[in-house]
């Protein structure tokens, strides 16, 4: 590492950006990110001031760091650790996606930011998302220039054996797939590596390799050997080398005593001036715009590049969007372009990846569009003005967790961006729950790392199957505390719009989880018009107004139900019954509901989901609203091990079940 990043500064790049583990970490925050030995200490010793803003916390092996390396010259270069959890090959993604961003702040991409992974040999050949890391290196979306891998080839996977670790006789093998140049060196050579204890500092390996451990125990310490060889050249002398390392014991022992002697620390906050876990997350006063933004991205899709062969699927679209930004009746396609784009006219990046990101899973977004004679891509966003923001959207490999971690991280990397993951069905998300948990959910109470990205998951029971309905609100909802994310379902256009530039404007940052819709996406009802782009903000509960008389039973409901429930109504002629949005889940918005509640004084209050009761939000619903002292019962589908029925007509049937419910006694 040390000859790495003198070559670095040599060649005049801008950082070298690190993630690893935690063998060798405390040497490398010490000996290359130039932490203090005192630090160091007071983090194994804990000494907190418990009246400072820090969240959890973590154990010191995870904590990352900023700091200067200086070189033999006298050169400096900026060295950022990554912070990682115990989930080994996590940060692989993460660490990527924050030196892209780091790179996208040039007006001309450029690769000076120097990116390095640390590799145990089994993580390496045994961590899923090392291979779906390294597939991403040649990708246009995710490049960065290359990446220098450093595996220390340890012979022990804790206490699991290579034989039992691994089929190919290498464990970098996994390069192979990329052709990446791989060199092997001797690892007892003492420039390079040796291992000697087992998985920690307490850990005993003989019990399980006893007789690999007998050899390493006959031999001599990596310090012994590697003075032996620098006396032996002659490089120093031993008398040099006895005045070195008592100085050098000395001092790790001054440092050891000043720990003891100093009763408060703050140092174990890796970033004091971010750790805001405690802060209210502030929000724009008004999302609105002026209608003339609205018009003028409508009109960029009906001006394609001069002999640009539009697909005749996709004129009908085109023409639609500009009558859209004039008469209304916005669907939610166009409504989330008018979000990005209005951002993008305001100065604001926006970086949007995903499976079928760029035309949308469900053909809904079309923010690119193909010629169809020659192929040429046409993006109106990005003719909106001369000075408008910088967009990128990339259709992403087929990956969730390497993937997720490459968003989160440029999210980290680039916070003034809006930065958004697209699941192809918000139950893919799935394949990253180490990202939303290690991550997502409490970078910033662990780390005081902030992120801004926004997950949107697609969740709808239209009879598709257990695979394709469920974003799994429940899961998100459990994770959900101290204010650490905020979780929405909109039901409208303008209310996903709203949202979205919020999000780009709130402080501090925190990731956004919106559980975005399938069928709504052409329901006809489900649309909005003009103005409600040009006014006000995002209304975390919507009331309804249209009830007459006095109101007998509120049915509080989120995302598609409600036009299910609208037609249901009206169907069966259904008096007093008031029809109530939850737009946002958490932050709760207790205050709103309140409000809400109170103007339907008296009314039986009723939570109505798709989902089965011990699934989507009941569960976390039921509980706020005993906190609340607020009585209330559910209508939903029986508790299921399954996420939703796998036929559609047991879907419907269930469907129809659940209205009967909802209307039940009225």
């Amino acid at each position: 590492l040390d000859e790495i990043i003198q070559d670095a500064a040599e060649y005049g790049l801008d950082e070298v950006d690190m993630g690893m583990a935690h063998r060798g970490r405390l040497n490398v925050l010490a000996n290359i990110a130039g932490k203090t030995y005192g630090q160091i200490f007071r983090e194994f010793e804990g000494t907190t001031d418990t009246s400072t803003v820090q969240g959890s916390g973590d154990v010191k092996y995870h904590l990352g760091t900023t700091g200067q390396f200086v070189t033999a010259k006298g050169q400096t270069i900026p060295v950022y650790l990554a912070a990682n959890p115990s989930h080994l090959e996590a940060v692989n993604g993460v660490l990527e996606g924050i030196v892209r961003a780091k790179q996208d702040f040039k007006p001309i991409a450029s690769f000076t930011v120097l990116p390095i992974l640390v590799h145990g040999d089994a993580a390496m050949a045994g961590q899923g998302v090392v291979i779906e890391t390294l597939q991403m290196s040649q990708l246009r979306g995710y490049r960065t220039g290359g990446t220098i891998h450093v595996v220390a080839n340890n012979q022990v996977g804790f206490t699991t054996l290579p034989k039992d670790s691994r089929t190919s006789l290498y464990s970098t093998d996994v390069a192979k797939a990329v052709q990446a140049p791989v060199f092997h060196v001797n690892g007892d050579d003492p420039d390079v590596c040796y291992r000697r204890r087992g998985h920690n500092e307490g850990d005993d390996p003989s019990m399980t390799q006893p007789l690999m451990y007998n050899l390493i125990e006959a031999k001599r310490s990596v310090r012994t050997l590697y003075a032996e060889s620098l006396v032996g050249r002659g490089d120093i002398t031993q008398a040099e080398y006895d005045e070195v390392q008592t100085k050098f014991l000395s001092l790790l022992e001054n440092a050891f005593a000043e720990t003891h002697a100093a009763s408060i620390d703050t140092s174990v906050i890796p970033n004091p001036e971010a750790a805001t876990a405690n802060q209210p997350q502030r929000h724009p006063a008004a999302t609105g715009v002026d209608v003339s933004v609205v018009h003028r991205i409508g009109d960029a899709h009906g001006n394609p590049p001069a002999g640009f062969s539009v697909h005749p699927k996709l004129e009908q679209l085109l023409a639609k969007r500009v009558d859209m930004s004039r008469n209304g009746d916005i669907d939610w396609g166009f409504g989330e372009i008018l979000a990005l784009g209005s951002l993008l006219l305001e100065g604001t990046k926006v970086r949007f990846a995903g499976q079928d990101a760029r035309r949308g899973t469900f053909v809904q977004r079309h923010a690119v569009f193909h010629d169809r004679v020659n192929g040429q891509e046409w993006l109106p966003l990005l003719n909106l003005s001369e000075n408008q923001a910088r967009f990128w959207i990339y259709d992403s490999l087929l990956s969730e967790y390497a993937a997720m971690a490459y968003e989160y991280g440029y999210s980290v990397g680039n916070p003034d961006a809006l930065v958004l993951w697209e699941a192809q069905f918000g139950d893919f998300a799935n394949g990253a729950q180490t990202v939303i948990d290690e991550f997502i959910s409490s970078s910033e109470q662990k780390w005081g790392q902030n992120s801004g990205v926004v997950l949107l998951l697609p969740h709808g029971y239209e009879g598709q199957g257990p695979d394709h309905s469920s974003a799994r609100i429940e899961r998100y909802l459990q994770l959900a505390a101290e204010g650490n994310m905020t979780i929405a379902r909109p039901s409208t256009p303008a209310s996903y719009f709203h949202l979205l530039r919020r999000q780009a404007y709130s402080q501090p940052k925190r990731p956004l989880i919106v559980f975005t819709p399938k069928a709504m996406l052409r329901l006809r009802g489900a649309t909005s018009n003009v103005e409600d782009f040009t006014n006000g903000v995002f209304q975390p509960v919507l009331d309804d107004r249209s009830v007459e008389g006095q109101t007998r039973r509120i049915l509080l409901h989120s995302g598609k139900i409600h036009y299910d429930l609208l037609a249901e109504r009206e169907k069966r002629g259904a008096n007093g019954v008031a029809l109530v949005r939850l737009e946002q889940f958490y932050p709760f918005p207790e205050i709103d509901l309140a409000g809400v509640l109170a103007a339907h004084a008296g009314a039986e209050l009723v939570w109505v989901q798709d989902e089965p009761e011990n699934q989507g939000a009941w569960p976390f619903i039921a509980l706020e609203l005993r906190r609340l002292g607020i009585d209330g019962r559910v209508v939903c589908r029986p508790a299921a091990a399954s996420p939703a029925a796998g036929s559609s007509k047991r879907s419907a049937e269930e469907h129809a079940i659940l209205m009967d419910g909802a209307f039940a006694g009225l």
